[in-house]
């Protein structure tokens, strides 16, 4: 049985930890070792606004002692991942340049959305019964030092996603100096957080019935030492690190004491929104995102399995917010049953893969979005909008090339103009004229938004992309709209679309 040894790094907000893992694919997944260094970066970030020199030269010290440990161990790779506190440093490039520089070691700068889908991915895979759970309302709690995550399922799928900025770090520091003024520091904390979570509810709770609440983040686990726990006895827990000391609850819950101050935010988030989801059944991770990054990589290397296909969550989430932006659903559906067999047609010649199959679907589901503010300039309206909000699964840059995938279906598109103002690389300016010209094309075949095709057949013939439609109606509209697409398409692929109707008799 062939046996791999991978390295999973989370470079934290008040820790570095590394975890090793023994990956087999008929055992699957195996801790083998954990080791942590405790480094407060996110003190520096979310006070100062930047990560101190001694602080940089300690993570690499730390980061040359992980490296030693991988070297003993053999591993096969690794993978190394940051999250908010030195994504919001801004000194964050240069850090990461010289922590490279140093120590060998590339650290991923994960955005929000990437390092959540991670941690997300952690939970599935190690709660119990996860895939039973989520049948019904269930929203996952994520709490991290600088953000929480809530995550919304029912009936297997994600509703939607959102980020707060109030994790327990970021937290602590805001109220550090007034928590001398009074003994009720988790009132103070109530206060800070009640607006945020009372209108999260407002927006995207509304009617929904929320009857399972997963809750994961550091430490939560080791408070009360179960898999799921009712209302009442969080209640109870809540009371007793309320009326308790940091260094008597560091004691009795083996907790590293220089973590206790972070306990008191992290049970306050968790009550207010045990209280506002009103859940009736409370269920703990002791997952991290270590965990989740080796899952990741176990996942993609097909060392497990899962009955869960992550990418359709990715999905889901962009459904909802064309969803809220009130595009035409049909007309949605109709593009992805043009644009996706498209793709699929010219894949292997075109030298793209299937991660930019799923981001030429999410530019069909939210290509319209902006409509809802402006019809006038709907296209850099949707750019906007596709920049503005987080969708869980996918990096920023992966956004800004579906953003540009969508304007650039109706606007002009200037070559070296546009690379300059894109400010991307060759070869993500080269997969947005791709995955532009393909639903150009598309959009093209519904330009009246009617449907009016009841069957599309696609073959190549020569230099030519045929695209034989069955349908009865008049699509005069239709050829008439579509050579600019076609001499685009062909600019791009080298080869010309060709609309051909299936006579009837």
């Amino acid at each position: 049985m062939a046996v791999t040894l991978f390295a999973a790094i989370d470079v934290g907000s008040y820790e570095v930890e590394m975890k090793i893992y023994e990956l087999a694919s008929r055992v699957g997944i195996r801790q083998i070792d954990y080791v942590s260094h405790r480094i407060e970066m996110g003190t520096d970030t979310y006070t100062r606004g930047k990560i101190s020199v001694e602080k940089i030269e300690e993570l690499c010290r730390v980061l040359q002692d992980f490296v030693r440990i991988m070297e003993g161990y053999k591993v096969s790779g690794y993978r190394a991942c940051a999250t908010s506190a030195i994504r919001e440093a801004q000194n964050s490039r240069l850090l990461l340049e010289y922590v490279k520089r140093t120590t060998g070691i590339t650290v991923e700068n994960l955005d929000n959305s990437e390092q959540r889908f991670l941690d997300y991915k952690s939970i599935a895979f190690g709660l119990k019964d996860f895939y039973k759970i989520i049948q019904k309302g269930t929203a996952i709690v994520d709490v991290g030092s600088g953000s929480v995550q809530v995550s919304l399922f029912d009936n297997d799928k994600l509703v939607t996603t959102q980020n707060i900025r109030i994790g327990n770090l970021r937290i602590r520091e805001k109220v550090a100096d007034l928590a001398r003024q009074t003994v009720h520091v988790e009132a103070m904390v109530e206060e800070l957080i009640n607006n945020e979570i009372v209108s999260f509810k407002k927006m995207y709770l509304k009617d929904r019935e929320i009857k399972n609440l997963i809750l994961g983040g550091d430490y939560i686990y080791d408070l009360m030492k179960k898999e799921s726990v009712s209302r009442a006895e969080f209640e109870l827990m809540f009371e007793k690190v309320v009326e308790s000391r940091p260094e008597d609850i560091a004691r009795e819950y083996g907790i590293p004491s220089e973590s206790a101050s972070l306990i008191l935010p992290s049970v306050t988030l968790y009550k207010r929104l045990i209280e506002e989801l009103g859940a009736e059944m409370i269920w703990l991770s002791d997952m991290a995102l270590s965990d989740g990054i080796a899952y990741d990589y176990a996942q993609k290397k097909k060392f497990i399995r899962t009955e869960h296909e992550f990418k359709d969550d990715i999905v889901a989430a962009a459904r909802v917010i064309a969803k809220r932006y009130q595009c035409n659903k049909g007309h949605i559906r109709n593009l992805e049953n043009l644009a996706l067999p498209l793709f699929d047609r010219i894949r292997k010649s075109s030298g793209m893969a299937d991660r930019h199959r799923l981001l030429l679907q999410i530019a069909v589901i939210l290509h319209g979005c902006g409509k809802y503010i402006n019809f006038s300039n709907a296209a850099d309206c949707s750019y906007s909008i596709i920049m503005s909000t987080e969708i869980i699964g996918l990096s920023l840059r992966e956004r800004q090339i579906i953003a540009n995938v969508v304007k650039f279906n109706t606007k002009e598109m200037h070559y070296e103009d546009t690379v300059n103002c894109l400010g991307m690389n060759p070869e993500e300016y080269l997969l947005i004229m791709k995955l532009t010209a393909i639903l150009r094309v598309a959009n093209a075949l519904d330009r009246s938004h009617k449907q009016k095709f009841d069957a599309v057949r696609l073959s190549i013939k020569e230099r030519e992309l045929i695209i034989q439609v069955d349908t009865r109606e008049d699509i005069t509209l239709e050829r008439g709209l579509f050579p600019p697409k076609a001499e685009f398409f062909e600019e791009v692929f080298h080869i010309r679309p060709v609309i051909r109707q299936k006579k009837h008799l």
